[in-house]
């Protein structure tokens, strides 16, 4: 079904863009900040790497069943009850007398949260003109990014003026703004018309959205090390500005992403994945080699640069790749790998700095863009190489043709 509405800033995709943005702000204030939070109630680096896990593991098992619940209930409704989950979890983190009801109320917020991306995605998908997409979410994205940089700043200089209960009470207050956001959103009526015709199904994973996924995957492991672990980092190494560090990304990100959106529409995913993520190994060679204040905020740079050109990308691509009734299984899939990479990262390199250190953790971050940059260099070959098997075979037969 075409797209009725040709304009890309509406009011709905401007309250969708925001809402997005405030609820991954208070995502990204609490991962530097909890790990402190966990030191405080007694918990060391695997405990850091749990807590983040649990998270991650809700939020993956809640998704497959995201587009079940939109063909029961609209989209709207479940996206605004999942902010106040999320809102009211972030809420009761200072309840937590320990670990234990820490990881409890991590696993109600991951289920919360794993539904409320999924939907985000969609409706601004739903919102945005088809011919216009790369564009619309790389606006969509800069919020989402953006709040990823300087949720963490705003997460660290609040504990530096005041305490846990105010971090937590605070993040709780802007969710609630975002809730009031969702009701101001309007679902475009061609979204709800393919809502009713939609078949009743629970995908783990979209098929078609497979490789792009594994992608983002990697970059979600390489992004844990910096959101987990980087607060902890600057300690050890006695650098200063932990929120400046934040700061910097956000600026970069925000550069970036005024320009590759566009070049996404023009041109396809190589011209962002491919120096994004060269730009992403800069950045992370340099962190895990930094020895002063200067050489870290260089590679905030690098890598706001990276990352945030390459995280909308890949999720256009997934979108641009199945048809619009598959919206809610690309992105169900896309956050679901890309979660898996923060949580399993998180993980994987708590347990490399409990045995070695917390330097070592940028240097598997760097050898993971490694690998995210010869995958899809594999990938580009192979698929020239499979259009040159098929030019030939047509060649073939139209000889044998005669034509």
């Amino acid at each position: 079904m075409a797209h009725t509405n040709n304009k890309l800033w509406s009011l709905s995709f401007v309250f969708v863009m925001i809402s997005n943005a405030l609820v991954f702000m208070i995502f990204e204030m609490l991962l530097p900040t909890l790990p402190l939070f966990v030191n405080e109630l007694g918990g060391g680096a695997g405990q850091v790497g749990l807590v983040t896990g649990i998270f991650t593991l809700s939020a993956i098992l809640i998704r497959p069943f995201s587009g079940l619940l939109a063909i029961k209930y609209d989209k709207k409704v479940l996206l605004i009850l999942g902010i106040l989950i999320n809102a009211l979890a972030t809420g009761t983190y200072y309840l937590s007398g320990d670990i234990t009801v820490l990881l409890f109320i991590r696993l109600v917020h991951g289920a919360g949260f794993g539904l409320i991306t999924t939907y985000f995605a969609t409706l601004a998908a739903e919102i945005i003109p088809s011919h216009r997409r790369g564009e619309g979410i790389g606006y969509f994205g800069l919020g989402e990014t953006v709040a990823i940089s300087v949720g963490p700043m705003i997460g660290t200089m609040t504990l530096e003026l005041y305490d846990f209960q105010r971090l937590f009470l605070g993040g709780m207050a802007v969710l609630l703004l975002a809730v009031i956001m969702g009701f101001f959103i309007k679902r475009a009526p061609e979204g709800k018309e393919r809502d009713k015709h939609a078949s009743v199904k629970v995908k783990l994973f979209e098929k078609k959205v497979l490789f792009p996924s594994i992608l983002i995957l990697l970059v979600g492991l390489a992004a844990g090390g910096i959101m987990s672990f980087i607060s902890l980092y600057a300690i050890d190494k006695n650098f200063s500005y932990v929120g400046l560090f934040f700061f910097v990304i956000a600026v970069a990100t925000f550069l970036i992403r005024l320009i590759s959106g566009k070049l996404f529409d023009l041109y396809g995913p190589s011209i962002i994945l491919i120096p994004g993520s060269i730009s992403s190994i800069v950045g992370l060679a340099i962190l895990y080699l930094a020895g002063n204040d200067s050489m870290f905020f260089i590679a905030a740079v690098f890598y706001g640069l990276g990352f945030g050109s390459l995280l909308p990308a890949i999720q256009t691509w997934c979108l641009n790749l199945v048809q619009e009734h598959e919206h809610e299984d690309a992105m169900a899939t896309f956050y679901n790998f890309f979660d898996l990479g923060i949580g399993g990262g998180a993980m994987l390199l708590g347990l490399v700095a409990a045995a070695a250190s917390y330097q070592e953790i940028y240097l598997v971050a760097t050898i993971t863009y490694i690998v995210f940059l010869a995958t899809y260099m594999i990938y580009l070959l192979s698929k020239r190489q499979i259009s040159k098997v098929g030019m030939k075979n047509d060649k073939k037969e139209n000889t044998a043709s005669g034509n």
